[in-house]
């Protein structure tokens, strides 16, 4: 069996839902975060999913990852791991992509990157650590973690340079399967929200 990597990004936060990026700042889950990980959890626990029996869990350490995965069922067998944690935004730490624009115009994060924070090649390493570890047995995994985190894994499953990651969104409390198409790396699906209609 080819490994696959299934992507569950972290619940809503007071910051993701007013757009600011939230790096290593350890902001909890609002309410209707920890509904939408209940209802991660839900489906992963029914078919095709069935609780992923086998299935190797790791998450970020941070709290809104973490929680995540607990309240999704599956915190007694996740690891933490900082590989998976988010994007250190340095100076850019809390701020609005507007509020970056006012101060910096035309800037992207996927190619011109952060001041006092990680570089686009430190990122870089981290995803390709994640899609190794991944590749590296006969076993599904499965990672909570964070929206442009998880969008770099999502680049580099596939080879690609992390600048890809740009247009490849991800909601709160979204589930993505990357996994292959004729032997070589492909998106099973990305972004699925579905789950979240019962909210």
């Amino acid at each position: 069996m080819a490994p696959r990597i299934l992507l569950a990004r972290h619940g809503q936060t007071e910051w993701s839902l007013s757009g600011k990026h939230t790096g290593r700042t350890d902001v909890p889950l609002l309410e209707e975060g920890r509904r939408g990980a209940e209802l991660l959890g839900e489906r992963l626990h029914r078919a095709p999913y069935d609780g992923l029996p086998g299935v190797e869990v790791r998450t970020s350490p941070l709290v809104r990852a973490r929680e995540t995965c607990e309240l999704a069922g599956f915190g007694d067998r996740a690891e933490n791991w900082d590989a998976l944690m988010e994007w250190d935004y340095g100076a850019y730490e809390g701020m609005t992509p507007a509020e970056i624009q006012a101060v910096r115009p035309g800037w992207l994060i996927w190619r011109d990157g952060v001041p006092e924070g990680e570089t686009l090649a430190e990122v870089t390493a981290r995803a390709d650590e994640v899609v190794a570890w991944a590749r590296s047995a006969d076993r599904d995994v499965l990672v909570f973690a964070h929206g442009h985190m998880l969008r770099s894994i999502g680049a580099r499953w596939l080879g690609l340079p992390i600048g890809f990651a740009a247009r490849i969104r991800l909601n709160p409390t979204s589930l993505s399967v990357l996994g292959w198409a004729y032997g070589e790396p492909a998106v099973e699906s990305w972004n699925e929200t579905g789950h979240l209609a019962a909210a």
